[in-house]
């Protein structure tokens, strides 16, 4: 099964890389063409990534971007009128709130132990700097590894508990599993 993605940095491309590896190991992740850091330029492209992915024959797209201390919702909304009709069956899209690295700090006590830092430091409404730092994250290197290592081991149950954006994303992805072949998406609940 081929998954294709648009995603704004090196962090969202590692946590899906980890939940391939916790999910659907032989599924191929493919990167849609993005040009840009941002969510309003990945929102610009979002229809020419729909056609690209769709004819290398992939079977699923998603798009991960941050909130960024707006409505997650709103965010979520937008993205998805961005997807043309043709390709809304293929798409899923998925918006951290306030960021992806709130995502996998969602569970404090759990991300604390594994990096062995204070739990308090990632107790913030963003904490991205925190979780850059435990990580030893710079321009040279982004961790991805070892950020979709941690996503492939994460207590996502605590994760969906503690964040209603995650607990969206991981429902719809859920959800579209049951209606492909290759991958069926465990309930963690």
């Amino acid at each position: 099964m081929k998954t294709g993605y648009g995603v704004e940095g090196s962090t969202d491309r590692a946590f899906l890389a980890g939940l391939r590896q916790r999910w659907c190991p032989r599924a191929e992740l493919v990167e849609g063409r993005f040009r840009g850091t941002s969510g309003l330029s990945l929102r610009r492209e979002i229809p020419k990534i729909c056609i690209e992915l769709s004819a290398k024959s992939c079977m699923a797209i998603m798009f991960l971007t941050d909130a960024n201390r707006r409505s997650w919702r709103n965010v979520k909304v937008e993205q998805k009128t961005r997807v043309p009709q043709t390709y809304h069956h293929l798409a899923i899209v998925g918006v951290s709130d306030p960021n992806i690295e709130a995502w996998i700090c969602a569970d404090a006590e759990w991300f604390s132990k594994e990096k062995t830092r204070d739990p308090a430091q990632f107790m913030v409404d963003d904490p991205k700097g925190a979780f850059e730092s435990a990580l030893g994250i710079n321009s040279r290197d982004r961790k991805e590894t070892e950020i979709a290592n941690l996503v492939e081991r994460a207590p996502l149950k605590s994760w969906i508990s503690k964040s209603p954006s995650f607990e969206e994303f991981y429902e719809d992805v859920r959800q579209f599993g049951k209606r492909v072949s290759g991958c069926r998406i465990r309930d963690e609940r």
